[in-house]
């Protein structure tokens, strides 16, 4: 019979999950009571649209084993088309955010169709032609867009005359968005469906013989992360209130990847990692910002070459590598 010691440590470990994220959740709530700090808080939020991008893409690159240097399109139409629909059409920031993610999802699934019957390096050449299309007619298209000089006098998100137009409020929003995306992530890859992208993501064959249909979970899986990038990128026009082609070029693209794979690919938790590691990076330390590409590039570099399954993926592995070693030679 189990003593209460054992039973408690049991409860926590059946309901870890939960756990962890009422824990993050509780920090997060508690965070402007310690740091109110308007840059910092800046910072954070930052952190949780990047976050909000990343776990989409984790789930396309990390689950589905596919691969996207286009994502950026993505976030850059979904904060042109919140922009634009309210800015210049006058549409509620609330229903345009929807509509304009339903519209991002529609022309994921129309450039998903044809482009993911490829794999590899071809997919990632066509995602990333896309990105350079979509970014070239942002930086074009001066009437409808703004073009270089950018687009001004988006309206903040909010409910009546509350408006999250302070950095603690946006605090509150945006991760309160990255939470729920966290979840929403977290129960899907533990279902029939995110076990269905595991099994492709280790071998597409076998998972096609398995009954998995790999074309439609590959579609799908795309559609979500577009998704998810599109909310991310209405969130970042409506939070800065200005936006310009340059937040949403094909080096945006190349960090997002980083921050997957740097976090870890195929780990839920591992995209919060990433997406606050990289944002950090070049508040940290001066010359990581006058060089960021090339720090990225190194970091991608290092990680692929020492921990390939990611930082938090591969630390995780060799601590439970050690433990395993620890309880063999103790017995």
């Amino acid at each position: 019979m189990m003593s209460v010691r054992d039973k408690f440590f049991y409860f926590i470990y059946l309901h870890r999950t939960g756990l962890t994220v009422t824990l993050l959740s509780t920090a997060l709530l508690l965070f402007p009571f310690y740091e109110d700090n308007p840059y910092t808080l800046g910072v954070t939020n930052l952190i949780a649209i990047n976050t909000i991008v990343v776990l989409g893409l984790n789930l396309f690159i990390g689950y589905a084993g596919q691969i996207s240097l286009g994502h950026a399109a993505f976030f850059g139409l979904g904060a042109y088309g919140s922009a634009i629909t309210t800015g210049t059409y006058g549409l509620p920031p609330w229903p345009s955010m929807v509509l304009v993610a339903l519209l991002v999802g529609l022309v994921a699934l129309l450039i998903g169709i044809p482009i993911l019957r490829l794999s590899g390096h071809y997919l990632a050449m066509a995602t990333l032609g896309f990105n350079f299309v979509v970014h070239s007619v942002l930086l074009e298209w001066d009437e409808l867009t703004g073009g270089p000089s950018g687009f001004s006098g988006i309206p903040y998100l909010g409910f009546g005359d509350f408006s999250f137009d302070d950095e603690v409020r946006l605090h509150y929003l945006l991760w309160g968005f990255a939470m729920i995306c966290l979840l929403l992530c977290l129960n899907l890859v533990r279902s029939g469906v995110g076990r269905g992208l595991s099994a492709l993501a280790e071998d597409e064959t076998a998972a096609a013989a398995l009954g998995v249909n790999t074309r439609n979970a590959k579609i799908k899986v795309f559609v979500l992360s577009a998704v998810m990038a599109s909310i991310a990128g209405s969130l970042f026009a409506h939070c800065y209130a200005f936006i310009s082609p340059d937040s949403f070029g094909i080096f945006t693209s190349t960090d997002m990847v980083i921050m997957v794979v740097v976090g870890g690919m195929g780990s839920i938790w591992g995209s919060l990692f990433g997406a606050g590691l990289i944002t950090l990076l070049p508040e940290w330390i001066g010359i990581f910002e006058t060089y960021k590409d090339f720090v990225h590039g190194g970091i991608l570099v290092i990680v692929l070459m020492f921990l390939p399954q990611g930082l938090v993926t591969g630390l995780v592995d060799m601590l439970k590598v050690r433990l395993a070693l620890r309880r063999r030679e103790a017995r």
